[in-house]
């Protein structure tokens, strides 16, 4: 009988499609997971062993909870999601909490479990299929950002997610868009936002309909997009929301 993995930050994600581009891939996961909170990292790479896998790092394990709830099974670019705990933390929350010295021996010494990238096996240091060493995508990069004061935001406009509903969110260059129509897409909302300088690009969320994120290279240029188009209509039953995301 299976052990049963108990909760923690790291998602561990099966049956992507591994067509879809790295960077694409993490920035689209980074999208739709970090609706469900703030998420530290996300490791998606392309080594033979890690193919149509990845893990998703988040900060609170009810965040980490609650995504993996409500996104069991979810299309993401037509494939449903497969999500399970990982079996240990990632090197990210190691770091956080203070119990990640550096280096496998290290490591070891220390008594820390395994990374999350090497969750699911005893593989070593993830490799391209061309042979190079991708060990800054993985559990390696992963300590690394985390060491450096950064985490996803490396592939994606830093620390956005959506919004809570208790209270507003500092102004930031991010904003969160909801009540969106169905059939909405980037080029439909792009003439809304880009009349106003420092525009970057809008994004939506693969397989999540009604929502999108605006990036601006300042947190003014934000703040302005946000003041005039807030309840905005897109159609006649459809008044745009418009919110700082959570940082």
């Amino acid at each position: 009988m299976a052990t049963a993995i108990p909760p923690n930050q790291s998602l561990y994600i099966q049956g992507l499609d591994d067509h879809v581009h790295k960077i694409e891939l993490r920035k689209s996961l980074y999208y739709l997971f970090s609706q469900y909170g703030s998420v530290m990292d996300v490791v998606a790479l392309k080594t033979s062993k890690m193919r149509g896998q990845a893990f998703i790092v988040f900060h609170e394990i009810a965040s980490a909870t609650s995504a993996m709830r409500s996104l069991q099974g979810f299309p993401f670019y037509n494939r449903p999601l497969k999500i399970t705990y990982a079996k240990s933390k990632s090197n990210a929350v190691k770091i956080k909490e203070g119990s990640y010295y550096g280096g496998k021996g290290n490591a070891a010494k220390s008594g820390a479990a395994p990374s999350a990238a090497a969750a699911m096996g005893p593989q070593k240091r993830p490799r391209d299929d061309n042979g190079g060493d991708d060990s800054e995508d993985g559990d390696e990069g992963s300590s690394k950002r985390a060491r450096n004061g950064q985490g996803a935001e490396d592939i994606h406009p830093p620390g956005t997610t959506a919004p809570s509903s208790n209270q507003p969110n500092p102004p930031n260059r991010i904003l969160f868009l909801t009540n969106l129509p169905s059939s909405t897409t980037p080029d439909m909302l792009t003439p809304l936002f880009d009349q106003y300088p420092g525009f970057k690009e809008i994004r939506l969320v693969p397989g999540k309909s009604g929502i999108a994120f605006v990036e601006y290279d300042t947190v003014e240029s934000a703040g302005v997009a946000r003041s005039v188009l807030d309840g905005f209509r897109v159609t006649s039953g459809n008044a745009m929301g418009v919110e700082y995301a959570r940082v």
